[in-house]
């Protein structure tokens, strides 16, 4: 990410003055009602079984006001449908290959539910693919393109979504952790920066896969208020 000019310090991280930007908790499972207690703006589910992180098990007590979204890789429709209904989901994330067509009926059948759709960046990407899912989908979220349809821990380069040529919000995903705060700061001064709408965290804020290390959550949520 040279192109933003950074220098990171071992010092406290500063909140980001130009963008307050949401926070979205990935991959829980472990020790899901600590972290609700720090209320987040977004929980999000892991329901594929090839995730170290694949949730099984029933929701403990979180805020109304925390939503719940279920992270879906490739799965069926009636799947989906499925765990909306059974975790009371508010909002799902297509980690696959999820057509334009797909949004749309999923979409249709699952109202009121916001859809967010994923797109996997390394060191280029063809914006153009994103023209289809503009009236099918409320979200995208950008992550690292690796082995893994996500979690695979490192950044991807920002200076990329330069290029970004919608209006609709997005996230912003793909091992973000403490030593990104300026990284984020500077990402925050860029035009393209005000459609950000959150940034979601997982790996570098884990002690083990699906446990959270609540004292870093609590640093990276000062940064964000």
């Amino acid at each position: 990410m040279a192109d933003y000019n950074y220098t990171v310090k071992n010092e406290k991280p500063t909140t980001l003055e130009h963008h307050a930007l949401k926070l979205k908790i990935c991959g829980m499972n472990l020790n899901t009602s600590e972290v609700a207690a720090l209320y987040p703006d977004y929980l999000g589910f892991i329901f594929w079984e090839n995730s170290k992180r694949n949730y099984t098990e029933k929701f403990e007590a979180i805020p109304h006001q925390i939503k719940k979204v279920g992270v879906f890789v490739n799965a069926t429709m009636e799947e989906i449908i499925d765990k909306i209904e059974t975790f009371g989901l508010v909002a799902v994330q297509l980690h696959g290959e999820e057509s334009p067509d797909y949004c749309q009926k999923l979409k249709e059948k699952a109202k009121n539910i916001e859809i967010i759709k994923v797109f996997s960046v390394l060191n280029e990407f063809d914006f153009s693919i994103l023209e289809p899912y503009e009236k099918v989908c409320d979200f995208y979220l950008f992550d690292t393109k690796g082995k893994l349809p996500g979690g695979n821990g490192f950044t991807f380069d920002w200076s990329i979504l330069k290029k970004y040529p919608s209006t609709k919000p997005y996230f912003l995903s793909g091992g973000i952790g403490l030593e990104e705060v300026n990284e984020l700061k500077s990402f925050s001064e860029i035009p393209v920066s005000k459609y950000c709408h959150a940034i979601d965290v997982n790996s570098k804020f884990e002690l083990a896969p699906g446990l959270k290390d609540i004292e870093k959550l609590k640093k990276i949520k000062e940064v964000l208020k």
